[in-house]
């Protein structure tokens, strides 16, 4: 008898957990998580984009440079963040950039290294929300 109540306890059991981990994969599989992962729209990249008027500096290597940004946030909240930090993002560039030399500027290699730099300086700052991309929409080196 023991033997039998036992059986039937564990078919029950496997029944169960069978049935709640196919309910999962259909529940992960049909809500938003594909949404999750999926890349912004254009619209939605502009709407949560910020740009960086121009800022011409001088390089430690005695050149100058004329260049612009805009800085893609994760939110609308984060976007009103980095609209306020404006002087801030100003500062971080303008400090980053007094350390470079020409060479350092020159090429895809320098501007995405440059890019990576300062999305990880004005993340630092960030409260509300995070960088997502710094494009350069525009440089002049010379």
């Amino acid at each position: 008898m023991k033997n039998k109540l036992v059986k039937i306890m564990l078919i029950l059991l496997l029944s169960i957990t069978l049935v709640g981990g196919i309910a999962l994969v259909v529940v992960m599989k049909f809500t938003g998580e594909e949404e999750a992962h999926a890349e912004p729209s254009i619209d939605e990249i502009i709407e949560s984009s910020v740009d960086v008027p121009e800022i011409t500096t001088n390089l430690a290597s005695g050149d100058f440079i004329r260049i612009t940004f805009t800085v893609q946030t994760d939110s609308k909240d984060a976007k009103e963040e980095l609209e306020k930090r404006n002087f801030q993002v100003k500062n971080i560039i303008v400090t980053e950039l007094s350390d470079m030399k020409a060479a350092d500027l020159k090429g895809k290699t320098g501007k995405t290294k440059f890019e990576e730099l300062i999305k990880s300086k004005i993340n630092s700052i960030m409260q509300d929300g995070k960088i997502i991309k710094v494009y350069i929409t525009s440089s002049i080196l010379q």
